[in-house]
Formats: C-alpha cells, structure tokens, sequence
C-alpha cells in the first residue's frame, strides 16, 4: 500500500531530524530548497518516497532573492556531500525550488547555485507548485509562508493556473517581536520557535499573519473557486495560524502536517526528463 503524503511528510521530517537513511528502491533524486531562514536538500526514491534529508539554518535568500551566493553554494555543497556519504549515491542532477512570480533571471540564480555544487539543473519549480507535489494536490490552492516571503499557487488539473510572491513572513515576524520585547534579531528569533512561548508570540505576530491572509485573499479574488485550501510553510507552524487564515479568507483552510518541510520533499518528488 503506497504511504499517504501526510506519512511521506513525517518520515521525510525524522529522517532530517535524525540524521537517518531509509532503503530506497530504484533511482534517488535530489531536490534543493533554498529557503529565507533554512537550507533543507531532501532525496526520495524512484517512487517519490523519502529517503534522506538533511537541513542548515541559512539566510541566503531574502525576498526571494539569492543575496549570499557564495553563502548558498557553500552550504549546498556541504549538504550535498553529506547526503552523498549517508546514501551511498552521488548526485550529478537536482531540481531546486524558488519563489514564484520571480523573474527569469533571478530564478536562474537558484540554478546557477545547483550548477556550481556540480550538478545539472532538472527544474526550477515555483515552491507552492513543490508544496503541491509532496501534498499530492492537483485541484486546489497552496499558501507557503515562508520566512522572507508569502506565495499563492492555484492549480487546476495539475496545472498552475497562476502564482504570486509577496514579502511577507517570518522575518517579518521575528522583527515585530525584537521590536516589542526590546530583543536583538537573533534573540528573538530564537524566542519565536520556542514553544514555551507561543501564547505570546501569537498575540504578538498576529496582525502580521492576517497580512499575510490578506495577500492570499486579494491573489484569489476574481479566481473562482480555490478548491481546498492547503497551508504550509514555516511561519504556519503556530497552532492557531490556520485559524486567522479561515477568518480572513472565509473558506476552510487545511494546514500540512510538518510544515516546514512539503516544499524541499516535493522539490526533490518532481519528475523531469
């Protein structure tokens, strides 16, 4: 019986928390999410199962731009290697995800990143439309609120019928709670993923989670029926997240089991020639 994405998701998320390898069948693929607050390279069998993955807290990316390229390759490569001794396989191909709405020049940085770790660029996949992969989605719309940014994908028959990007996110957060509790950057950061905090962080970064609805709300207006709503990302983790989501947008909204982790698993999920 094939595993559901949910249990995908949750293996995938030990396998990067523990350091583990599971037995794959067939060929492995890689798949490399360049994300504002973490690094994550995620392998998966020929039958899209999780195989490995590894992650590093890295702020190479900041709305949607690469602005630490050498930062970027170093800790791609590092992770790549790493993956390589833990599997047994090296890797000379990986699809890597980027925000959507970027133009093309910027999106082949993300690529350009892949190439400068030793490997050919299969697919730079929008993250919404990766997030959708690992989901096992082909009607309906994924939110990613991510650290730098919020994206909005609408797929019909396994079709992006648009995506948007807007700067809005985690960082976002982080700078709301600094300036609240008179912390440093990194202070409290660290005091927003401490979940001993969580009744305070949300009260404070609420309004900033309803901004971020808000850009779901206004990219769908006009679009139809969005079919279910699926939120992922890490500025989603908060346990009521999905809660100011429903209220603003008015529609049930499905929140991914491990969050953080339905973009870098579906990156490495995608099928290319």
């Amino acid at each position: 019986m094939l595993a559901s994405p949910s249990r995908h998701l949750q293996t995938f998320a030990h396998l990067v928390r523990t350091e583990q390898v599971t037995p794959g069948t067939g060929a492995l693929r890689l798949g490399v999410d360049l994300g504002t607050a973490n690094i994550v390279l995620g392998v998966v069998d020929d039958a899209g199962a999780p195989v490995a993955g590894a992650w590093r807290r890295a702020t190479v990316v900041r709305d949607g731009v690469v602005v630490d390229w050498l930062g970027a390759v170093r800790v791609v490569g590092a992770l790549k290697a790493t993956l390589e001794e833990r599997v047994g396989t090296r890797f000379e191909r990986a699809t890597v995800a980027a925000p959507p709405g970027i133009d093309a020049g910027t999106a082949k940085v993300f690529g350009n990143v892949l190439e400068s770790c030793g490997m050919h660029t299969t697919e730079i996949v929008n993250e919404p439309v990766a997030a959708a992969t690992a989901l096992g989605v082909r009607d309906g719309t994924v939110i990613d609120v991510g650290h730098g940014t919020t994206g909005v994908s609408l797929l019909r028959g396994g079709q992006v019928e648009f995506s948007i990007d807007e700067a809005t996110g985690g960082h976002h957060m982080t700078l709301v709670i600094s300036g609240a509790l008179g912390m440093g950057y990194d202070e409290a950061e660290d005091f927003k993923r401490d979940p001993d905090n969580a009744e305070l962080v949300f009260g404070l970064i609420r309004p900033t989670l309803e901004k971020m609805a808000t850009i779901a709300r206004d990219a769908l207006r006009g679009a139809g029926d969005p079919g279910t709503i699926h939120l992922v990302g890490g500025s989603s983790s908060f346990p009521r997240a999905a809660e100011v989501f429903v209220d603003v947008l008015g529609h049930d909204v499905v929140r991914s089991v491990e969050p953080l982790f339905p973009t870098p698993l579906g990156t490495a999920m995608r099928r290319t020639p």
